[in-house]
């Protein structure tokens, strides 16, 4: 879906035959919707996994933070521009930073802060494990598919 807005991810797989010309024309045709990569055919249901069903992972994520803020006194709107900006200013910080995500969550957690008191939750819950299992999913879904 954000290809519908020109910031969408495309991974490309090239055959042995196609030339440089033919891989810069499909590079540049899929490069109108958003970024583009090359890859192994064999990871196409990888890409599915976490490009092609990320978009939900993340508004199911944002969802759940504006329910939260919401439930702690602020207004739906409150909530929802609060979230939505943290979001676009988080993923702008991981692209032009050149830094990690790890690097850049670290560098928001103060030691028994109020960051790290939330991390603390995310971690007793396995947010890894389960990020994990549904990806494993997705793309396991994407093979029964193909």
């Amino acid at each position: 879906t954000p290809t519908l807005i020109g910031l969408g991810m495309a991974a490309m797989s090239l055959g042995k035959a196609v030339n440089i010309e033919q891989a810069k024309f499909v590079s540049d045709f899929l490069a109108t919707c958003g970024k583009v990569i090359s890859i192994e055919e064999k990871l196409q249901d990888a890409v599915t996994a976490l490009s092609g069903s990320g978009p939900a992972y993340f508004f199911a994520f944002i969802e759940e933070m504006i329910k939260s803020g919401i439930s702690l006194g602020l207004s739906g709107e409150q909530a929802t521009t609060l979230a939505i900006q943290t979001m676009i200013g988080s993923a702008a910080m991981l692209e032009q930073s050149g830094k990690s995500a790890t690097t850049l969550r670290e560098n928001v957690t103060s030691p028994n802060g109020t960051t790290a008191a939330a991390l603390k939750v995310f971690g007793e819950a396995n947010l890894g494990e389960i990020v994990a299992i549904a990806m494993t999913a997705a793309r396991d879904r994407s093979q029964e598919l193909a």
